[in-house]
């Protein structure tokens, strides 16, 4: 097993996009869509935007963890969680203001109207602060 000091990253800032799927996509689709399509054209266009690091995380079938969510009177859940780490927000900034960060951008976003429910899904700017 790693030490904390071994397992540590160095600071980053990372873009939490919490998605949800447009109406009438299954589950199974915007998974494959998000995964299969999106996810190279992030790949693609990492450089250009200062992307380090780029995690999916996909919501499982209920299974019985229903309960946990209605014991805390949760809002739905959502399709899944997008990660995307950056160094700093300052390089954030400045690689989204270049031309080739526009275009990047701009391509990322006409991808993800096609399969994300963007009014409905919450987005923001964090750091992390590690405590195990």
């Amino acid at each position: 097993m790693l030490g904390l000091s071994a397992r540590r990253r160095a600071p980053m800032v990372k873009l939490i996009f919490c998605l949800r799927r447009k109406p009438g996509m299954s589950p199974q689709d915007f998974r494959d869509y998000w995964a299969n399509h999106h996810a190279p054209l992030v790949q693609k266009h990492a450089r250009a935007l200062g992307i380090q690091r780029y995690v999916q995380s996909y919501t499982l079938p209920s299974s019985g963890f229903s309960r946990i969510a209605d014991a805390r009177g949760a809002p739905e859940a959502f399709d899944g969680v997008a990660e995307l780490w950056f160094t700093s927000t300052s390089d954030m900034k400045e690689r989204g203001a270049t031309e080739e960060g526009r275009a990047a951008g701009r391509a990322l976003l006409e991808d993800e109207a096609r399969f994300i429910d963007l009014a409905r899904s919450p987005l923001w700017i964090s750091e992390e602060k590690e405590f195990l």
